[in-house]
C-alpha cells in the first residue's frame, strides 16, 4: 500500500520550529518578522486565503497587516502603496494577493515588490535567481512540495521527473528545484502526447495541471512518489460538491508514497509563505534594511 505525505503533519513541524526561531529574532532585533497582505477588492476566496495567511502569521509570532482596497482601485494607487511598503523598514514581506481586478496589470504589480521583500516568490530577480540556483526567495507551493517529496526521497539524484504543468506558479519553478537536486526532468501539459507512457517511465510525478483526476492508476509505475498540486472542485450527484486533485488517488495503491487532496500540499503553501518572511527579515536584518 502507498504511504500518504501528510502535508498537515510536515507544516505543524515547520511552524513549530518557525515559532522557536521567530521567537529568537525578536529578542535578539526587538521586533518581529512583519508581513503586509494587500487585498484588491472583495473576491471571497481571497478574503479567506489573507485572512488564513494572518491568523497563522500571529500563531508564530510574526506581525502581519493587512490593506484593503476597494475593487475600482486604480493601478496608480496600487503601485504607490507598494513603493511606500517597500521604502518602511519596517516591512519584511509583501504579498498582493491575486487576482487583481482588470484595470490593474498584475504583472506590473508583481514587478514593483522590492525582490528582497517578494515571499511569493514571483518578481524576475527571484525568478532568476532559481533559475540559476543562485538564491533568492522560492515560490510558496513549490518549495512545499519539494519538502514534502524529501520527507520520503531525502536523496533526488538522478531519479526521473515528470511535472505536469507549467505555470509560473508551480510547474517552472518546481521543475527548476528539482533539476537543482540532480532531477532528470520532464516537463509536460495535459495535451502532452503518450503523457501517460510519459508518466509510466517517471520515479516521481508532480501533477500540476489543474485537471481533475487526469493521472489515473496506470500511468504511476509501481514505487513511484506522487505529488498532487492539484485543488479542483467537482459537483455530485446529490448536488453537493467536494475538492479532489489532479491524480485518482483511489487508484495509486501501487506507488510508493503520495499527497492526498485535501491535506497534502495545501497547508505547506501557508507554512512556506511565513518561512520565505522569516527567511527575509533575516537577509534585511544583516544589511540593515
Amino acid at each position: 500500500m502507498a504511504s500518504i505525505i501528510s502535508g498537515t503533519a510536515a507544516a505543524e513541524g515547520l511552524l513549530a520550529d518557525l515559532t522557536r526561531d521567530v521567537a529568537r529574532f525578536s529578542q535578539v532585533h526587538g521586533y518581529a518578522p512583519t508581513l503586509v497582505a494587500v487585498l484588491v477588492g472583495d473576491d471571497p476566496a481571497s478574503h479567506i486565503y489573507v485572512r488564513k495567511k494572518i491568523e497563522q502569521c500571529r500563531k508564530v509570532g510574526m506581525e502581519s497587516v493587512e490593506h484593503r482596497l476597494p475593487a475600482d482601485c486604480s493601478e496608480e494607487d496600487l503601485l504607490a502603496l507598494i513603493a511606500a511598503l517597500n521604502a518602511d523598514e519596517r516591512v519584511h514581506g509583501i504579498l498582493v494577493q491575486l487576482p487583481l481586478p482588470a484595470q490593474i496589470d498584475s504583472g506590473k504589480v508583481l514587478d514593483t515588490i522590492d525582490p528582497r521583500k517578494d515571499v511569493d516568490g514571483f518578481h524576475p530577480v527571484n525568478v532568476g535567481r532559481l533559475s540559476t540556483g543562485t538564491g533568492g526567495l522560492v515560490p510558496c507551493t513549490p518549495m512545499g512540495c519539494m519538502i514534502l517529496l524529501r520527507s520520503v526521497l531525502p536523496d533526488l539524484k538522478g531519479k526521473q521527473a515528470v511535472v505536469i504543468g507549467k505555470s509560473n506558479i508551480v510547474g517552472k519553478p518546481v521543475a527548476m528545484l528539482l533539476l537543482e537536486q540532480g532531477c532528470t526532468v520532464t516537463v509536460c501539459g495535459r495535451h502532452t502526447r503518450n503523457l501517460a507512457e510519459v508518466c509510466r517511465d517517471a520515479d516521481i510525478i508532480v501533477a500540476a495541471a489543474g485537471t481533475p483526476h487526469l493521472v489515473k492508476g496506470y500511468w504511476v509505475k509501481a514505487g513511484a512518489v506522487v505529488i498532487d498540486v492539484g485543488i479542483n472542485r467537482i459537483a455530485l450527484d446529490d448536488g453537493r460538491s467536494r475538492i479532489v486533485g489532479d491524480v485518482a488517488s483511489d487508484e495509486i495503491g501501487h506507488a510508493a508514497a503520495f499527497t492526498p487532496v485535501p491535506g497534502g500540499v495545501g497547508p505547506m503553501t501557508i507554512a512556506c509563505l511565513l518561512l520565505n518572511t522569516f527567511r527575509a527579515a533575516e537577509a534585511q536584518s544583516l544589511v540593515g534594511v
